[in-house]
């Protein structure tokens, strides 16, 4: 049985949060339905909830977050708006990026700068299939989408740049496995796809509703990819049917995103429970969807946009700043504001390609 242990070592100096230690007998390979998300909190959801309140209760987040006004956009693709003012307002500014390849740097902020008490755990697998995973710190997010959210860290003292790794990628997925919740993502905002800081890192977040594309069936490119057209954005899709997956899916989209940097474009990664690529009635249980949204870059705000766009938006939640632009705004004008970042058809189709060759040698 797994257990809370003291971490050993650590920065000089810095935070020592406890080691959450597990195994593959830890990993929830079917989750709660959505009749019942609540209804077997996983180990990992108890301590990662109880943390997190803790540091609520404490004043550690930039505001108190409570429930949020939330909507369903009319219209077919079912975009769900939430009204949070207060991250708008109180957030960090994101730091300013100026290509896809920006060095960390060591005198903007980053997550070596967590306060101790910031840090919830650190996630550490000791046995279980393929290589072991770098060891993630589970940190709050200070600025909160949603209850529970936060940032998974590999090694912050390591400085590494904001491009996915494969060892990153692993421990993320693994962690989407050890939560019992059927709303747990994970996800990743790339250089130019909306990532606020230069520091290795992706997000956990508990999102309380279904997404069209944890179901829609995908056109199939290759083997081991398909094109998932569900929700606001086409996406690449990628699948793990169970733990045995993980390490190839993750190479498979690191390739992946690698060779979308190597083409001038930006990126989005999302992992969230649902069923095989073609669909619920094809047969076969649910596992893990992985999602990689190819994009043209952004480095800085750009004038006239309702809102930013990263994988939130992109996956078919959209926080929004502003009362005024919660109450009226249409699925046809948030559309045209996430759809403006993509490419168009015939170069995602072209991609599509390249990815498929890529992706079977």
């Amino acid at each position: 049985i797994a257990e809370m242990t003291a971490m050993a070592g650590g920065e000089p100096g810095g935070p020592n949060p406890e080691d959450f230690v597990y195994s593959e007998e830890d990993f929830v390979l079917q989750a709660a339905g959505w009749g019942d998300p609540d209804s077997t909190p996983s180990r990992f959801d108890q301590v990662l909830l109880a943390g997190w309140s803790d540091r609520m209760e404490r004043g550690l987040f930039r505001y108190r977050l409570e429930p949020l006004p939330t909507r369903v956009l009319p219209g077919p693709v079912r975009l769900v708006a939430q009204l949070n003012e207060q991250r708008s307002a109180e957030r960090r500014p994101p730091q300013p990026v100026r290509s896809l390849r920006d060095p960390f740097d060591p005198g903007a902020f980053n997550f070596t700068r967590l306060r101790p008490a910031e840090l919830l755990f650190r996630l550490r697998r000791t046995r279980g299939p393929g290589p072991p995973c770098d060891p993630l710190l589970v940190a709050i997010n200070a600025s909160p989408l949603e209850r529970g959210h936060v940032l998974l860290l590999p090694e912050p003292a390591r400085r590494l740049p904001q491009v996915l790794t494969v060892p990153a990628l692993r421990g993320a997925l693994e962690a989407a496995l050890l939560s019992g919740h059927p709303g747990f993502r994970v996800g990743f905002n790339g250089l130019g796809g909306g990532a606020s800081v230069n520091h290795l890192h992706l997000h956990g977040l508990y999102l309380d509703r279904p997404l069209p594309l944890e179901e829609a069936p995908a056109e199939p490119l290759g083997p081991r990819l398909g094109l998932l057209r569900a929700g606001p954005a086409p996406a690449f899709l990628f699948f793990a049917p169970g733990p045995a997956a993980l390490e190839p899916v993750s190479r498979a989209v690191c390739r992946a995103a690698e060779h979308l940097g190597g083409a001038g474009l930006a990126c989005n990664v999302l992992a969230t429970r649902g069923d095989p690529p073609a669909g619920p009635g094809a047969g076969g249980g649910r596992g893990l969807r992985v999602l990689l949204w190819a994009r043209r870059p952004l480095f800085g705000p750009k004038a006239g946009e309702p809102f930013a766009v990263a994988l939130c938006e992109l996956a078919g939640l959209l926080p929004l700043p502003a009362e005024p632009l919660y109450r009226d705004i249409t699925e046809v004008q948030a559309l045209s504001a996430i759809r403006q970042h993509l490419l168009p058809e015939r170069e995602l189709l072209q991609l599509g390609g390249e990815l498929a060759r890529l992706l079977e040698n």
